[in-house]
């Protein structure tokens, strides 16, 4: 599920800001931007939102401001040297003005800027960095949870149209079994023609089989318990995104075999609006947790 958290503070001597940002996604993955010195935190900081998320992409980044620290600068005397020197020949080859010592310290590399950092200051910046993270996973979740609320009431409107198209079929079903039993009756008279010596015994299996092909109450009573399935998990409350995602190929299922069965055009219309509305809510439940 989508969703944002922002939080930030300031310390004695620094300042922070967490962002957490998430996308809808059927597994988690979760990819943090961290301030350099604080890559050997990435694995505890994932290991937090690992702990209280279960899906979608988490981006997660981090800045740093420390306002009274001291700077150790270093130059890279060697590289500087060499970069005069080949300047100086340059210059006296190509007849042009000497470049100024300015414009080889700006080049990246050359000088080098380090913050001088205490034990104590970054065992507090870990120690900042972790409880901020937490703050931030529970408005990230708040957030998410905004969205979940409509996530819900969308499902539950799918699982009733779902449950209307189930009781359409139904009632076709239900008005076609005189059909169905001439039919029958028309196949027993042609085998019987074709081969006049059939037993009874070959008759009855016959008929059994070609009920048992037509007849899709089996796949109409399966989708009702995978109705009823389904709103108890919407009832639970704990993640049941991959729950429900399993339902809908469930789903899924049961109405490709009663399209496969139907030889009623109106039960086969009920089974591919039963199809669409079935893809309409598992792009639905793929963004639930």
């Amino acid at each position: 599920m989508t969703g944002f958290a922002r939080v930030e503070g300031t310390e004695s001597d620094f300042s922070w800001v967490w962002e957490l940002r998430s996308v809808n996604a059927r597994s988690l993955d979760i990819k943090l931007r961290l301030p350099a010195g604080m890559e050997c935190m990435e694995t505890k900081l994932k290991g937090l939102l690992a702990n209280k998320l279960s899906r979608g992409n988490i981006f997660g980044s981090l800045t740093l401001n420390k306002t009274k620290n001291g700077q150790d600068v270093t130059i890279n005397i060697p590289v500087l040297e060499k970069l005069i020197k080949v300047g100086k020949e340059i210059s006296a080859t190509h007849n042009i003005p000497s470049p100024n010592v300015d414009g080889f310290l700006s080049i990246r590399g050359i000088v080098e800027i380090r913050e001088l950092e205490s034990k104590e200051q970054r065992k507090a910046i870990e120690n900042v960095s972790l409880r901020e993270l937490e703050k931030a996973i529970n408005q990230l979740v708040k957030s998410r949870a905004y969205e979940g609320k409509n996530l819900h009431a969308n499902v539950v409107g799918h699982l009733d149209c779902i449950e209307g198209f189930i009781k359409n079929a139904c009632e076709i079903t239900s008005t076609q079994r005189g059909v169905l039993q001439e039919r029958l009756m028309k196949k027993i008279q042609s085998l019987n023609f074709e081969n006049p010596e059939l037993s009874d015994e070959r008759l009855a299996q016959e008929v059994a089989i070609l009920a048992v092909k037509a007849d899709v109450q089996e796949e109409l009573d399966r989708l009702s318990a995978h109705i009823k399935g389904a709103r108890l998990l919407l009832r639970e409350g704990s993640p049941l995104g991959r729950k429900l995602d399993f339902l809908c190929q469930e789903f899924n299922r049961e109405a490709n075999t009663i399209c496969s069965k139907s030889s009623n055009l109106d039960l086969t219309r009920v089974g591919l609006d039963l199809k669409a509305s079935i893809d309409q809510m598992r792009e639905q439940v793929q963004n639930i947790e």
